[in-house]
Formats: C-alpha cells, sequence, structure tokens
C-alpha cells in the first residue's frame, strides 16, 4: 500500500522531470533565434521545440492524473498542503504547461513570418529570449522548491531570491519589448514594422506567464507558512 511519502516523493519526482523538458523547450528559443539571424540549423531547432513541448503534454498529463485520481486517503494525512490546495496546484501546473506551448507559438510565428534577422528589433527579441531562456531556468528551481514545500509536511522553502530573480528578468524584457517596437516604427529601412510589434509582443507574453507562475505561487504560500516567498520571511 502506497504511503504518505510515497505520494510526495513521486509528485516531486515528476515534477522534477517536467520542470527538466520545460527548461530544455525554453533553451532552445535563444538557439532558434540565433540560427535564424546567422542561417544555421532554425528549421531542426524549431523540430526540437516541437518534439519537447509534446513530451511536456504528456508529462504534465500524467501529473494532473496522479493528483487528480488520488483521493485524501491516497494522497495522505501527512500531505494536508496538497489536499488543501489540490485545485490551485492542478491549475497551476496547466498554466505551467503554457511556457512550452508558447515557446513553440513563437518559433512557428517566426518561420511564418520570416522578419529580417539583420535588424535592430529582432536583435532586441533575441536579447528577450535570452532572458526568457533564463527566467525559465530559475523558475524550475522555485517550482522544485514549491512543490516540495507542499508535499512534505515539515519541510520549509525560501523562494524569495528566485522570484526577484524572475521579477527583475521580466522587467528587462519590457525594455527590450519596448525598444523593438519603437525602433521598428521609427527606423523608415525597416520593412512591415508590425511583424516585429507582433514577434515582441508574443515573447513578451511567454516573459509575463513566467512571471505570472510566480504570483500563483506567492497566493498559495501565503496560506503556507513552510513556504516563504518574500525576502523578509513574511
Amino acid at each position: 500500500m502506497a504511503t504518505d511519502a510515497d505520494f510526495g516523493e513521486r509528485l516531486e519526482t515528476r515534477t522534477v522531470a517536467y520542470l527538466d523538458r520545460i527548461d530544455d523547450c525554453a533553451a532552445l528559443l535563444p538557439r532558434a533565434l540565433d540560427a535564424y539571424a546567422t542561417d544555421g540549423a532554425f528549421d531542426e531547432t524549431v523540430d526540437e521545440i516541437a518534439a519537447v513541448e509534446s513530451e511536456c503534454d504528456d508529462l504534465v498529463r500524467g501529473l494532473t492524473a496522479l493528483i487528480t485520481d488520488a483521493g485524501p486517503d491516497d494522497i495522505g494525512l501527512l500531505n494536508t498542503r496538497i489536499n488543501f490546495n489540490e485545485s490551485a496546484l492542478l491549475d497551476f501546473y496547466n498554466e505551467l504547461d503554457v511556457v512550452a506551448n508558447h515557446t513553440e507559438r513563437i518559433v512557428q510565428e517566426v518561420a511564418m513570418m520570416r522578419p529580417d534577422p539583420g535588424v535592430e528589433p529582432f536583435d532586441d527579441m533575441r536579447e528577450m529570449a535570452a532572458r526568457i531562456a533564463e527566467m525559465t531556468a530559475v523558475l524550475a528551481d522555485v517550482v522544485e522548491g514549491f512543490v516540495r514545500g507542499l508535499a512534505r509536511a515539515d519541510a520549509t522553502e525560501t523562494l524569495a531570491e528566485g522570484i526577484e530573480a524572475i521579477r527583475a528578468l521580466e522587467s528587462e524584457c519590457d525594455d527590450l519589448r519596448n525598444a523593438a517596437i519603437e525602433t521598428a516604427f521609427a527606423d523608415d529601412a525597416i520593412d512591415q514594422p508590425l511583424v516585429y510589434r507582433e514577434l515582441a509582443i508574443l515573447l513578451d507574453e511567454l516573459a509575463n506567464t513566467i512571471e505570472d507562475l510566480t504570483d500563483r505561487i506567492v497566493v498559495i504560500a501565503s496560506k503556507e507558512p513552510g513556504i516563504v516567498t518574500d525576502a523578509d520571511g513574511e
């Protein structure tokens, strides 16, 4: 018979495997834009992103099924944090999957729109992609600690540093988005400025999604004293 610890360990293990693939997916985004700008293996990277995104879909379905198929007896009395936050946790995992989905969409849009990579707005977007990959790597650590804090009744997890890092990187993405759009419309030599505006907004939406995930963590953690999300420990 499964024990309380067994359920928590399964949730942690599956979450870490899922986060690894989301991180892999986002890490391919700057590589894809770099390849596009340098006539590299862009199409191959797009295909790789699609394959990883599909894996992420399978992994998140397994995670949500693990939670929804388990009743209170299966989860166990020691996992009261999971029981109490089950609905919010399911929503969280579904929102987390948007990171991989949106990454795939961005490279697909680049493939369809075929922007000129030799202009300043595209350089700004390459910088945004690099920031997003960094944000996702930090997010993986934050979410791992968050789930560990939920899965272990006696755990104390401090996530403030990672959350603040993500917020700072998202702010940098805002600045890069604004610069890309402003330059696209200010430079008469740039054809189809709306293309760059659309792509910059898509990248910004991905950065916003990552930051929004930290906001969800803060809301859930506000009811869980063992999970600290601010530097003051409150």
